[in-house]
């Protein structure tokens, strides 16, 4: 119980108030259900996310922000926003090679954070909102439950790109992330599919924070920004959802 005590009262206050604030934010844009609303709240995240990665990446060209914000324009009207993805990366190589000015580390940035958000659109264009919700309660919990566990019980190193994370915090977060979403993926899937779906995309984000913070390491910062008190970057938030929803969409397409 003391070392439950110790853990709570390490909890950083901003980071709670801006984790609180983001958690009525997701809850609200969940209640309108709204195609147009969602393309809006994950378009911010988007730009934010792009504009951070940029940074990280150390990509230059402001050129590249309009390119973006164009495409997440098109997305709005176009009925599978992931196809987009191999549009622009096609259309920006063939550019470049055109040009003379060849440099393909400046399509990163359009593989990631960009595919994924693209995924994200999709996921509830062509799920609805129950496929996001599952989404948030198994990343969200993943998440969570490493952290909470880890700190309880965490002894064995995971990876050496995030010292902090241990085997331990990884397995507690899987297991309770799996545990949620079977329960709430039963609602519209089979159990078989509700256990199987839940696990894989928990594992996966795991490697989804693990990818941000390689790319943090390589760029020699702590966070990839400061918009969120408390959090860092709107990537910071998000690098676990940008792996996991490209395995969501792909698996509910596949098997449900």
């Amino acid at each position: 119980m003391e070392k439950i005590k110790k853990i709570l009262q390490n909890i950083d206050k901003d980071r709670f108030v801006t984790g609180a604030v983001l958690i009525c934010l997701i809850f609200f844009v969940g209640w309108i259900d709204s195609y147009l609303v969602m393309w809006l709240f994950l378009g911010i995240a988007f730009l934010f996310s792009f504009y951070e990665a940029m940074k990280l990446f150390a990509i230059e060209g402001n050129e590249y922000y309009g390119y973006a914000a164009l495409l997440w324009l098109i997305s709005l009207f176009y009925s599978n926003p992931d196809d987009l993805l191999f549009l622009v990366l096609i259309t920006l190589s063939s550019w470049m090679i055109y040009k003379g000015d060849i440099d393909f580390k400046r399509l990163y940035v359009f593989l990631y954070p960009t595919a994924s958000f693209l995924f994200l659109l999709a996921l509830y264009k062509g799920f609805g909102m129950d496929a996001v919700i599952w989404l948030v309660i198994v990343v969200a919990l993943t998440d969570t439950g490493a952290y909470f566990t880890g700190r309880a019980i965490g002894k064995t190193p995971f990876c050496e790109i995030s010292p902090k994370k241990t085997w331990e915090g990884v397995f507690g977060g899987v297991l309770i992330a799996t545990i949620a979403g079977t329960f709430y993926g039963l609602s519209f899937v089979s159990p078989i599919l509700a256990i199987l779906i839940s696990f894989i995309v928990s594992f996966v984000s795991v490697f989804g924070d693990l990818f941000e913070s390689y790319l943090k390491r390589q760029a020699g910062v702590k966070d990839s920004g400061s918009v969120l008190p408390g959090h860092g970057g709107v990537l910071d938030r998000m690098d676990g959802y940008l792996f996991a929803g490209i395995f969501m969409v792909i698996l509910l397409r596949g098997l449900a």
